[in-house]
């Protein structure tokens, strides 16, 4: 049986779907007083596998919620988006390495279980699970959602050092060149970023990255990359995350087109990892 929590509700469906596997109904709600309410309306299962992210605090007390639901039974749990995964170190005494502390906290109900991340920001976190943890790569979906946009000459690139994998990846499988974009400080207040080995003069050019927050940095890389000439430029991540003003940052600066998978449901999200999940929770 699939459960898909409130913030993965399209993905979860579109896996059971794959899986030929019951859609479990459930109602989510919210007290007058701002607590969440759970319940799993379809009969209980020995064994589910349960779909959430985890954008908000409020959705991880959610995934607690159908947790302690089935908390005697055997559970795989995906979390396509992982929150708080860029809080996974302590920079200052006094601070929580709060990735931890995620995890710390799911792991009672994961005795017998077994947990799946997408394109996790830092690897290290699985370490922090106790069950059988396995990060899930959706950048050869990222690949085929770009290679159908029709390019000219492409080039794909990261936005620095610790994305240059997902590049590498990605070009491998459409044939390509690939590099990462690399800073210089012009000034105190000037700093220009472009590929480190290729001229991007004329090319269709790919920004890929595992996540989109903000959008500055990236509305930044954009605006140069057509100021030295690329002829378009393109957005591709898995996590599509938006806070603010991000989608009119990027199209100001000059975006072509953004491409982000289904693991936070925006507008954006064409590029689905139900495949990536189903493949995963298959029985072998």
């Amino acid at each position: 049986m699939i459960i898909g929590g409130p913030a993965s509700q399209l993905l979860a469906g579109r896996v059971a779907a794959i899986l030929g596997e019951t859609l479990a109904f459930c109602d989510y709600r919210r007290f007058p007083d701002g607590e969440s309410y759970t319940q799993v309306i379809t009969p209980l299962e020995d064994e589910v596998a349960i779909i959430q992210s985890t954008p908000t605090d409020q959705d991880l007390v959610y995934l607690l919620q159908l947790l302690d639901i089935y908390r005697d039974r055997k559970v795989s749990l995906v979390i396509p988006y992982f929150g708080y995964a860029r809080q996974d170190k302590v920079f200052k005494p006094g601070e929580p390495m709060t990735a931890r502390a995620v995890a710390t906290a799911l792991n009672p109900f994961l005795k017998n279980g077994r947990i799946y991340l997408v394109n996790i920001h830092s690897p290290s976190i699985l370490s922090h699970f106790e069950c059988e943890a396995k990060n899930l790569d959706a950048t050869p979906l990222l690949a085929e959602g770009i290679g159908s946009l029709g390019l000219e000459d492409p080039a794909i690139v990261s936005p620095d050092k610790g994305a240059v994998a997902m590049a590498k990846t990605a070009a491998e499988r459409l044939g390509v060149d690939y590099d990462y974009l690399q800073k210089t400080r012009l000034s105190g207040t000037e700093v220009s970023m472009a590929p480190k080995e290729i001229d991007v003069k004329g090319r269709d050019v790919v920004i890929i990255d595992d996540m989109i927050a903000t959008g500055g940095t990236m509305a930044t890389a954009i605006s140069l990359l057509r100021q030295q000439g690329a002829r378009r430029v393109y957005l591709a991540a898995v996590h599509a995350v938006l806070t603010g003003s991000a989608v009119l940052k990027l199209y100001r600066s000059g975006v072509e087109t953004v491409l982000a998978t289904d693991t936070l449901d925006k507008g954006i999200s064409t590029v689905s990892v139900a495949p990536l999940i189903a493949e995963a929770l298959r029985p072998k």
